[in-house]
Order: structure tokens, then C-alpha cells, then sequence
């Protein structure tokens, strides 16, 4: 980098922009240097570029077989972090990756801005504007790129080509500390022969990426890079929609076996009558029906990793045939004396309390010990704080990518609704609900190709959730109620009604405050916020 501040036939104004840069170089340098995580040293970054640039948005995106994705940004609305660009549908993007040097586009280029909508500082279509673009190489391969975005047109003309090098240098350098080479280069980890179809199925389908930024999130996160890199068996646990698929595909993916195949099975939809062939195979005329040998699920999954999907739902039966399974590596096809031996890493996933069903007789205690070795926790959606929107912005760019929309956005009251919601579908209600709005919303403007298509809370169904969600059990107090209400507002009697509420729960719990939450239907922490709100205080008296 140290040819980019080589004087040789310079001006007086470029001596004063090689001052600029030198300052943003040593603040660059300094936070690489220090043990800061991805998320402040990006942020940093985007902050340096501003005070040399000014611009109304800045963005830092990696690129990866085609695709960028954005890592941190600035001035651009919140999802527009969980959004996925591809290169063939982003022609400015394009051109900027395609470049070897920074790239600044006319006032007037025909090609559409990726930002149109998303700018904090100018709601609705961009007018003329300026954009420009930096590639980073790093050992000349192209790991990435920054954009910057100003609503004054031709800002960026005057700006030296050397400035903008030294920034797309710094940039690249940060990058680089940032992530792994080798996931720019990776390729697709599975050229086996062996049921190709499950194994492409169960890495490369849509939606295979764990977003979030919520404590929930890291803390699942922190978990699966501790026991992927382990042959441990793992119980990943949760409720219906949550992803505990993509977890099990993100343990495959992070381990030594990330070569060998990930075999999915779904427990809940094997007849007893065949669940043990499915799992270990059968001979050739073994029962009625079986006119060839076919090999097991264990068999299959051999130097890999078997996923147990729904393994709370497997027949008494068969369970302990797996355990033998697990505790020795030795499988019995239907049919044959011989025992053959398989080396197979085991996931399950369940959204039962597999602990009840031990102690109700549904499961054996045995098994459930021997897949529980180290047990995950998927957070439901609820839990996940502002994730539903960063989930959101990933579902509206591969929604508008489907539908051959320009751009899908959210309207400013759509954001609140989806904070509001309880999903009790979780992640695949929101990627559900997102697809059915953008239909709708599609629907509704014929000529929604041309510009950008924003779902409302009509759209999303939403439009009667009440930015307060109150819980099932107060509405049911309501409607079964034949009193008349009292003459005052809605937004009175709302907080009245909820007042008298939390103060029942909290009688009925003997002022406990998590009990009192579970009665309600609510998080602890969001009832202790509606109760100070409301006034309600828990007094505790002192008796002789």
C-alpha cells in the first residue's frame, strides 16, 4: 500500500488528500490492531470514509460466487442488511465488481440504483443523485466492494483517483481481517454419487443462512462453534419454524465431515412397519414389497452426518435399534445376519420436551441421554428483539428476485406491526407472510415491475395488531364479558383493562413476577416494562 502515498509528479491538492488519507489510515490501522468484533470494526470503517466523503449512504458488502452481501452500512434503512444481491440483477453492482478501479456513475445512468427506497435520508424513489463505487481486491481477487451514495449530484467528480485507491486499499485490508479467503474460493463441498439429491437438498436450498444479531442469536451461534467441530451427538431443540434444520445444516457445514454427505431424515413420517428398513436398509425379498436391496439411512450418511428431524416422533419400536446404533457404530439391516459398522455423526431435532415424554414412557431414557450429549436451544422469533426485521430484508429481496420485482420494500407502518406480531409460526410464518403480501401487493399495482412495491400491514395481514400486543387470555376477559364499558377512550379503558390484569396475575402468583408473566402470556421483561408504565408496583408488607 505504501505506493499509493509516492508523491512522484503530485499537486498541492493532492499532498492535502494524501494527509487526509494518511489520517484515515492510521485510524484504519488502529482498529485493526485491536481485538474489536466484525460489527465496530466495519462501522468504523464506513465512519472513516464519511469524514474524507461526504455522502448521505455508505455500504461495505463481501462477495461470494456472484452474490453480495452487505456486512455493515450506513445512512440505508435497517434491512437492508438481511438483503442478498445478486450480480445478474444489479447491473450497477455489476460494473463496479467487473472494474479495477473505483467506479463513478453519470447523474443520468440508465442503469437502476440497488438503493432506490432503502436511503434513510430521502423516502420514496431516488431523484438524481451521485453513486460511486470502490472494489477491494486482496492478492488480486476481488473479496468485495464499497458503495457511496449522495443526494447532490456530482459530488464525487472532483475527488483524486489516488484518494479513492487508498480507501479501497484500507477497506480491503479490513475485509480481509475480517473473513476467511477460502469461503470467497469455497465450491460445492458434495461430489458424491450416493443420493446426490438429499445431500444438494439439504445444503444449497433457499433460506440456508442463520441471520441475527440478537443475544439470542449469538448465544446460538457461540453454541454451534463449539460442538461443530465435534463427532458429540447434539439435540437441537425448539418449537415449529424456528430453523432447527438450518442449525443441524450449519453443524454439518462447520465440521471435519463438511465433505461427507448430511442425510435428512423425517422421523415423523416414517410407518413403523418401515422405519427400521428406512433407517438401516433391507435385503431383497426381506418383506413383502421388497423386490431389491436398498441401503439404509445410516448406510447413506456413512463418513458424514445423519440429521433425525422430528426424532421425538420415532416408534418405541425402533428406538432401541438406534440406540445400538449410536452406542456402537453397528447397524442390522432387515433381512441380513451380518452386522456392518458405519462411522456417522447423529443430529436430532425435536419440538417436544423430550424430558416429559421420557417420563411418560414415550421415549426411552436411554436414547434420549445418548442424542442429548450436547443439547441446542433454537430461539423462538419472539425472543430474537429486532431480528425480524433483518429476516425480513432477507425474504423481500428473494421474494421481489421470484416475482421479477425491481424492488420490495416495507412501509414505514408495516416495521411496527412486525415488531408487534407474537409469531407463533416463527421464521417460516414471516418468510410465508412476506410471500403472500408481495403477491398481493403485486396484485394491487399493475405496473409494479417498473418501481418499488411497498407491503403495508394490509398487505401483510397485520393490519389489526396493536403495536402493544395484548395476550390470548385478555381478550377472551372481553368478549366474555356482558358488562358495559365505561364512558371513556379506547386507548383508556386499553390500559385500564390491562392495569386490572397484570394486578389478578400477580394475586394469583403470590407476586411472582415470572409466574405472574406465564399467566399472561407475556416476556418477563416485557410485563415489568407495561407494569411500570401503567403504575402497577408490587408492595411487599412486613407482618408481625
Amino acid at each position: 500500500m505504501n505506493d499509493l502515498f509516492d508523491k512522484g509528479d503530485s499537486t498541492g491538492v493532492e499532498v492535502g488528500m494524501t494527509e487526509v488519507n494518511s489520517t484515515l489510515l492510521i485510524e484504519v490501522a488502529l482498529d485493526l490492531a485491536n481485538s474489536i468484533g466484525n460489527e465496530d470494526r466495519f462501522d468504523r470503517l464506513l465512519t472513516s470514509i464519511r469524514k474524507a466523503i461526504s455522502c448521505d449512504a455508505v455500504a461495505l458488502l463481501a462477495l461470494r460466487e456472484q452474490l453480495l452481501t452487505p456486512l455493515a452500512i450506513q445512512g440505508l434503512v435497517q434491512d437492508t442488511l438481511g438483503r442478498r444481491f445478486h450480480l445478474a440483477d444489479h447491473p450497477r453492482l455489476a460494473e463496479i465488481c467487473h472494474s479495477s478501479s473505483p467506479v463513478r456513475f453519470a447523474s443520468d445512468s440508465p442503469h437502476p440504483d440497488p438503493y432506490d427506497g432503502l436511503l434513510l435520508a430521502q423516502p420514496g424513489d431516488l431523484p438524481v443523485h451521485a453513486c460511486m463505487g470502490l472494489p477491494l481486491y486482496s492478492d488480486g481477487q476481488l473479496i468485495g466492494i464499497v458503495t457511496l451514495d449522495s443526494l447532490t449530484p456530482n459530488v464525487f467528480e472532483s475527488i483524486p483517483e489516488r484518494t479513492l485507491e487508498v480507501i479501497a486499499a484500507m477497506s480491503a485490508a479490513s475485509l480481509k481481517t475480517a473473513i476467511q479467503l477460502s469461503q470467497l474460493e469455497r465450491n460445492a463441498r458434495h461430489n458424491q454419487d450416493l443420493l446426490q439429491d438429499l445431500t444438494r437438498e439439504a445444503l444449497n436450498r433457499d433460506g440456508g443462512e442463520l441471520l441475527g444479531q440478537s443475544r439470542a442469536m449469538q448465544a446460538l451461534i457461540t453454541d454451534i462453534n463449539l460442538v461443530a467441530s465435534s463427532d458429540y451427538a447434539v439435540l437441537i431443540q425448539g418449537e415449529t419454524g424456528v430453523g432447527k434444520d438450518l442449525v443441524a445444516r450449519k453443524l454439518h457445514q462447520l465440521s471435519h465431515r463438511n465433505n461427507g454427505p448430511l442425510v435428512h431424515i423425517n422421523c415423523a413420517s416414517l410407518p413403523e412397519t418401515l422405519a427400521e428398513s428406512e433407517l438401516f436398509g433391507h435385503t431383497k425379498g426381506a418383506f413383502t414389497g421388497a423386490d431389491s436391496a436398498r441401503a439404509g439411512k445410516f448406510q447413506l450418511a456413512d463418513g458424514g452426518t445423519l440429521f433425525l428431524d422430528e426424532v421425538g416422533e420415532l416408534p418405541l419400536a425402533v428406538q432401541s435399534k438406534l440406540l445400538r446404533a449410536l452406542q456402537s457404530g453397528e447397524i442390522q439391516p432387515v433381512g441380513r445376519d451380518r452386522i456392518e459398522t458405519v462411522n456417522v455423526r447423529v443430529l436430532a431435532a425435536t419440538n417436544r420436551n423430550l424430558k416429559q415424554e421420557v417420563e411418560q414412557g414415550n421415549f426411552r431414557a436411554d436414547l434420549y441421554h445418548r442424542l442429548s450429549v450436547y443439547p441446542i436451544w433454537v430461539p423462538p422469533l419472539r425472543e430474537r428483539e429486532r431480528d425480524v426485521l433483518l429476516l425480513t430484508g432477507y425474504f423481500l429481496e428473494v421474494t421481489a428476485r421470484k416475482l421479477g420485482l425491481r424492488q420490495l420494500k416495507l412501509a414505514p407502518a408495516s416495521e411496527a406491526a412486525l415488531l408487534a406480531y407474537n409469531w407463533p409460526g416463527n421464521v417460516r410464518e414471516l418468510e410465508h407472510m412476506i410471500s403472500r403480501a408481495a403477491l398481493k401487493a403485486k396484485a394491487q399495482s399493475p405496473h409494479s415491475g417498473q418501481g418499488i412495491l411497498a407491503l403495508s400491514p394490509i398487505h401483510l395481514d397485520l393490519a389489526d395488531v396493536p403495536v402493544q400486543q395484548l395476550p390470548s387470555s385478555i381478550t377472551t376477559v372481553v368478549a366474555g364479558s356482558d358488562q358495559t364499558l365505561p364512558d371513556q377512550s379506547l386507548k383508556d379503558a386499553t390500559a385500564n383493562l390491562q392495569r386490572q390484569l397484570i394486578i389478578q396475575a400477580l394475586e394469583t402468583s403470590a407476586g411472582n413476577w415470572t409466574q405472574a408473566a406465564k399467566i399472561l402470556e407475556l416476556d418477563r421483561a416485557n410485563l415489568a416494562r407495561l407494569a411500570k408504565r401503567l403504575g402497577v408496583r408490587l408492595e411487599k408488607k412486613l407482618t408481625s
